[in-house]
């Protein structure tokens, strides 16, 4: 349980949304385009959250070594700008979920490494969050997750302390920057994990649905 929550705070891809549909529509398109078959959305879906790094790994065998890679890397986050919202959905639970801290008067916000050239128009495009109170991207602050000062400027945009929130991701890097942060810290199991130890990770608990969350919070409200 943890005590006197005033806000919560959740990374975006394999925690609030699946987004490795279209992550893997975008590197399968420059498979194609270049005359090789076409891959089956299992081999992408593991390494969804590594973004375009682990989609053009996939896709080609590449790594950021590559002397190609940074202009591959555009030419997927093109693709991906072009696809974003047309094959990506909110994890069953995660709108009801949201909606009962809503109604609880708890507030609520995405801190993700994902960069705002993408947060931003997928956040807005997505009804979801028209009652988010914090949106950080990967390059809001200076530094990305796993460093604390992401989640800290979500602390900042909710207006609460960081002490008073709780982090919930799905990547080792989550729970490092919210321990890091002050934040009590959930691992979400039911994105992109697969066989991943998560017991590794220190986190403080971890939950294999959204809802799940719920019993864990004791909320204190601001008067």
């Amino acid at each position: 349980m943890f005590e006197d929550v005033k806000a919560v705070l959740f990374d975006l891809d394999g925690t609030l949304i699946d987004s490795a549909p279209d992550l893997g529509a975008a590197a399968d398109r420059m498979r194609t385009e270049r005359g090789l078959p076409s891959l089956p959305m299992e081999k992408y879906r593991p390494m969804a959250g590594a973004g375009a790094r682990g989609m053009l790994g996939v896709a080609f065998g590449m790594t950021p070594e590559h002397p190609q890679f940074a202009e591959m890397r555009e030419e997927f986050f093109r693709n991906y700008e072009s696809c974003m919202t047309q094959r990506t959905y909110v994890f069953d639970g995660v709108a009801e979920m949201i909606a009962s801290l809503v109604d609880q008067g708890v507030a609520w916000g995405v801190v993700t490494n994902k960069s705002m050239r993408f947060t931003g128009p997928l956040t807005r495009k997505m009804p979801l969050f028209a009652s988010a109170r914090a949106v950080v991207g990967g390059d809001t602050t200076p530094h990305a997750k796993p460093h604390p000062e992401p989640l800290l400027e979500g602390a900042r945009q909710v207006g609460v302390k960081p002490c008073d929130c709780i982090y919930v991701g799905d990547d080792l890097r989550d729970m490092q920057a919210g321990r890091a942060a002050g934040m009590g810290t959930v691992a979400a199991t039911y994105g992109y994990l697969g066989t991943t130890d998560v017991k590794e990770w220190g986190a403080d608990t971890q939950i294999e649905t959204p809802m799940a969350l719920l019993p864990l919070l004791r909320f204190r409200i601001a008067a």
